[in-house]
């Protein structure tokens, strides 16, 4: 397995980050790339719940939901086996948020474990790491910071 780290400070208070990174049907909200986002069959977000997200360039992901914690400001997500966008055979996102007291900022963290052939490891790497920072921007932006 490998791992594709990304992390910054979003200046704003964690719960305000919070509030809006933690809504897992809710991603399509403030990411650019993306047109629209929604859970497949409705309701509210549990676990096991899929989000299909439309991609502003054509195309659809699916990413479904492994752990939620609301108190530690954490969740996992996975791609479907059936539906890996990426030429990866597993994928597994931890998005965590911590306040930084002494700036009432957030510090935001965006990793994905992944297996891949070793020829395209750097590759995803850089991909995903690439997606992380650029959905954080769009993050801050969408929080007016």
């Amino acid at each position: 397995m490998s791992r594709a780290y990304f992390s910054t400070v979003v200046a704003a208070p964690v719960d305000a980050v919070w509030d809006v990174l933690g809504r897992f049907e809710r991603i399509a909200d403030f990411v650019g790339k993306l047109d629209h986002g929604e859970l497949e069959g409705g309701g509210e977000p549990v676990i096991g719940s899929v989000r299909r997200l439309s991609i502003a360039t054509g195309g659809v992901a699916r990413e479904r939901l492994v752990s939620m914690d609301a108190l530690d400001r954490s969740y996992r997500y996975e791609f479907p086996a059936e539906s890996i966008p990426f030429p990866v055979r597993a994928y597994l996102a931890t998005i965590r948020v911590r306040p930084v007291t002494s700036a009432d900022a957030t510090f935001v963290e965006w990793y994905g474990d992944y297996d891949c052939d070793a020829d395209v490891d750097r590759e995803m790497r850089e991909a995903f790491v690439g997606r992380y920072a650029a959905f954080t921007a769009d993050l801050a932006r969408h929080l007016g910071v």
